[in-house]
């Protein structure tokens, strides 16, 4: 009973650490790096990828726009895609040549920022990314139980259970993920293909309503003379009004996200995949002229045909304007497969936002330390995302309308970080041209993230508390693994190896030194110092040892060891590392391996209470540097037998 008891957590953890063995697969996932980087599939299939999370807002954005300028919509909408296309789709076209890799604009502008700040800066933009990807799945979902409880053959069953049917669809999305998910392209062009099929049709009947009641438009065009009195006055509120409908700027960042799984060029190389770049760029054009079509003639329709009220909570086309014309103009069966058709893409949209969050995450936290081990496991990360999706439906009970603020926040918030990139990388390739053109869209992008902000604050409290989670739990995480051995490789050259191996042949003595001024008496009043502090005959060899202090917010990095021989005499090891200790612990530890001989380390004490020295190693990688030595050597060694010694005098 005692070894059943012991086996089952044993079994459940292993499992759960497990991750999905196909989520590092070309297929596996809408943001996952395919096994080569020159194989994929034609861009107009990876399009889809991007289209579940694009092209899934028409099952909102058109009510939600209704909502937010009413009579205006159309022209509001107007003004959204000359944004999107004049000002997003420039930007994100640059984003995909200067990081093919499917970095997206956050590590464009982590290469330009370094130390603590560009961190910092990371995890706060990872912080909106999350808002963006999380409010994706609770707002996809809590749209498409409203198409299911709105459909007029199940809403009096269901009427009344929307905060649990969404519950249940974010369960299910956990559930899939838990299991695997494979084979997202051919799903995604699938779900794609048809929604946008049902669009047309919805679209085009709309028109041709439109069009045989032509008092329907006099009557608008009418009411917005009347509401508004002049053109004038009309584009001047449409342009106030335009960062309510942001929602429909959603997906240029997944455009990127996918690029490693476009295919490119068979000359194509990792340094330069021209064709991947090239194709990646159609991607991003064809979605977006598409997607502005679809938002313009859309928010016409559901402007013109729908009544005003019905756009309101309650209201039959709350939520769902498009699937309210698709019933009313073409019939409950019509409509029935239009609501399978906007639930399955909006499901498939909350699917590539975890898939999102999956890949996004693990790619930075653990590099910087800031992660928990199990954190690279994709079972546990799904649990903890599918629990706060759980918070934030909670939180906004489910209703499409809270979250329009949060969403759009999260994705002005990365579309403004990505046009400051570019801008930044034009200026830095001397485009004088591009980067005053890429200055102007950066100023309209922080234009509407602010009014955006300021009218819906829902989003930057949502972006701040997921801001302020993810950098408590990073410098928590980093302070629990601040004694781990994170040098993950170690390379001597041809003079440090000579060094080593020579001086193994009697006993491996380093000593650890602060380089200054790096002359004879620096050297020499150094090896007295030591042979002094620990009793050391004169004949003793010595070998220094010298880190310089790289970048001390970096965590885990290789190591390189160059040799050189100081004033004709003086043998020297000299390192470059984020922190001291590591390296001259993994130093040790290369040197026990390379020759089979226990390595000694002599150091002289620092100066200074050992807490504030603490607060140094942790945020500059210095500080007591031998007490912090031994300890990352005991936690990265348990036999004591075969753990390098460390002198202190």
């Amino acid at each position: 009973m005692a070894a059943t008891e012991h086996t089952r957590p044993s079994r459940l953890r292993a499992w759960m650490l497990e991750g999905l063995s196909d989520m590092g697969k070309g297929s596996a996932a809408p943001h996952a790096q395919p096994e080569s980087p020159h194989k994929g599939q034609p861009w107009w299939r990876v399009m889809c990828l991007t289209g579940v999370d694009y092209f899934s807002t028409l099952g909102y954005q058109p009510g939600i726009a209704a909502l937010a300028a009413g009579l205006l919509s159309p022209i509001a909408t107007i003004v959204l895609v000359i944004v999107t296309l004049a000002g997003a789709l420039p930007v994100y076209r640059r984003v995909s040549q200067e990081s093919p890799h499917g970095q997206g604009s956050i590590a464009m502008l982590e290469r330009l920022l370094t130390f603590w700040k560009g961190k910092l800066f990371v995890l706060t933009l990872l912080g909106f990314a999350a808002t963006d990807f999380l409010i994706t799945i609770t707002l996809s979902a809590a749209d498409a139980s409203t198409h299911l409880i709105e459909n007029p053959h199940l809403t009096g069953t269901l009427h009344g259970h929307q905060m649990i049917i969404t519950l249940l669809l974010i369960t299910l999305l956990g559930a899939v993920f838990l299991k695997g998910f494979l084979e997202a392209i051919g799903v995604a062009f699938a779900l794609v293909g048809i929604y946008l099929a049902l669009n047309a049709v919805v679209v085009a009947v709309g028109l041709w309503h439109v069009l045989t009641a032509m008092h329907v438009v006099t009557d608008w065009t009418g009411a917005l003379t009347t509401e508004h009195g002049n053109v004038f006055v009309m584009i001047g509120v449409a342009l106030i009004v335009f960062p309510k409908l942001a929602l429909g700027l959603s997906g240029f960042e997944t455009g990127v996200a996918v690029m490693p799984h476009v295919q490119g060029d068979a000359g194509d190389t990792e340094e330069r995949p021209t064709g991947r770049i090239r194709e990646t760029k159609k991607l991003l054009t064809t979605a977006a002229v598409i997607m502005s079509g679809y938002l313009i003639t859309t928010s016409f329709i559901t402007t013109l045909l729908i009544p005003e009220k019905e756009f309101r909570a309650g209201g039959r086309a709350n939520g769902r304007a498009l699937a309210y014309l698709a019933h009313e103009y073409l019939g409950n069966a019509f409509g029935t497969v239009y609501d399978v058709s906007t639930i399955a893409i909006l499901w498939f949209a909350g699917a590539s936002a975890m898939a999102g969050l999956l890949n996004l995450m693990p790619r930075y936290l653990p590099r910087y330390g800031m992660a928990p081990h199990w954190a690279r496991a994709v079972r546990p990360m799904v649990i903890v995302f599918t629990l706060v999706a759980f918070l934030v439906t909670w939180i906004f009970d489910a209703n499409v309308d809270a979250q329009g603020g949060a969403y759009a926040t999260g994705v002005l918030v990365l579309i403004s970080s990505a046009a400051i990139a570019v801008t930044i990388a034009a200026r830095n390739a001397a485009q004088r041209r591009w980067t005053i053109v890429f200055a102007i869209i950066s100023a309209v992008f922080l234009y509407t993230t602010v009014v955006n902000v300021i009218e819906r604050p829902d989003g930057v409290k949502i972006g701040a508390c997921f801001i302020a989670g993810i950098i408590l739990l990073s410098l928590l995480s980093r302070l629990a693994r601040a004694f781990e051995l994170r040098v993950t490789s170690v390379t001597l050259d041809t003079l440090a190896e000579r060094f080593v191996r020579d001086i193994a042949s009697r006993k491996i003595r380093f000593i650890a030194n602060e380089p200054n001024n790096r002359d004879v008496a620096e050297y020499r009043d150094k090896i007295e110092q030591i042979r002094n502090d620990n009793d050391l005959p004169p004949q003793e060899d010595f070998v220094f040892v010298e880190v310089t202090i790289r970048d001390p917010s970096e965590f885990e990095a290789g190591l390189t060891v160059r040799g050189e021989v100081m004033h004709g005499r003086y043998r020297v090891l000299t390192l470059e590392s984020s922190s001291i200790p590591n390296a001259l612990a993994a130093l040790l530890l290369h040197a026990r391996d390379m020759t089979g001989c226990i390595p000694h380390m002599y150091f002289e004490w620092t100066e200074g209470t050992p807490f504030a020295n603490f607060l140094r190693f942790f945020l500059f990688g210095q500080g007591e540097v031998a007490p912090v030595t031994r300890e990352v050597l005991r936690e990265a060694e348990h036999d004591r037998k075969r753990r390098p010694r460390v002198h202190v005098g």
